[in-house]
């Protein structure tokens, strides 16, 4: 196999199970701050949990798939692991932006309704 096979698959080894992984966590711990702020409403936040979760999903694993291609091919395993490096450490980058992003809106959104009453 050619270095930059390589590099695709170790690229999708890692940044798909770590999708899967923020994601699961997301949903995990989440659920307790979508609860109250849905004010003790379990169904309705299981539901915007689970909506999130696919939308988290379709949102980086697309990433992953739209930034798989590789303009200069690795040559080299150095070059590989450089490439994959870059590659995984931005979909970490993209992951985390959306979780602070997510939650800072539900947080604003859930101090502006407590605020309101």
């Amino acid at each position: 196999m050619t270095p930059i096979v390589w590099t695709y698959i170790v690229y999708i080894a890692l940044s798909i199970p770590l999708t899967i992984w923020v994601a699961h966590t997301l949903y995990k711990n989440g659920r307790v701050f979508l609860i109250d702020s849905f004010r003790g409403n379990e169904r309705l936040a299981d539901s915007v949990n689970h909506l999130l979760v696919v939308g988290f999903y379709l949102i980086n694993i697309g990433y992953v798939a739209l930034a798989l291609k590789e303009r200069i091919a690795p040559t080299d395993v150095r070059e590989v692991l450089e490439t994959v490096s870059r590659k995984v450490g931005v979909v970490m980058l993209v992951l985390g932006a959306m979780h602070f992003t997510f939650y800072s809106t539900l947080t604003a959104n859930f101090v502006c309704a407590v605020a309101i009453g």
